[in-house]
């Protein structure tokens, strides 16, 4: 089973590093299981993010989590394995752009 299969096929799982894990609860207060939850859930908007690491390439995606939070993440993919290095609440304008985006694959005439 894929886990976001139209963006990256081969993922199947999280990696977790406890650092960003508890990173994300002590600053934002997203859980594990939310941040999960989030790429489970439709509609995602991904992209790739204007980060400053040569190692490896970084996403930021847009979504929710079961209960309806709006959260944004940063992200990296390991092999099948998907790494998530930030997670939070969305702000007022990426909470606009997600809205926008919901109007628009809702209306195919826009």
């Amino acid at each position: 089973m894929s886990l976001i299969p139209e963006f990256f096929p081969k993922v199947t799982g999280f990696e977790w590093d406890d650092g960003n894990s508890d990173k994300n609860w002590l600053r934002h207060r997203v859980t594990r299981a939310e941040a999960e939850q989030f790429f489970l859930n439709r509609p995602l908007l991904v992209a790739h993010s204007p980060g400053r690491t040569q190692i490896e390439t970084r996403y930021f995606a847009l979504g929710r989590t079961d209960l309806d939070r709006h959260l944004a993440i940063v992200f990296a993919v390991r092999g099948a394995l998907l790494r998530v290095i930030s997670a939070r609440p969305m702000s007022r304008r990426e909470r606009r752009s997600y809205g926008q985006s919901q109007t628009t694959q809702a209306d195919p005439k826009i």
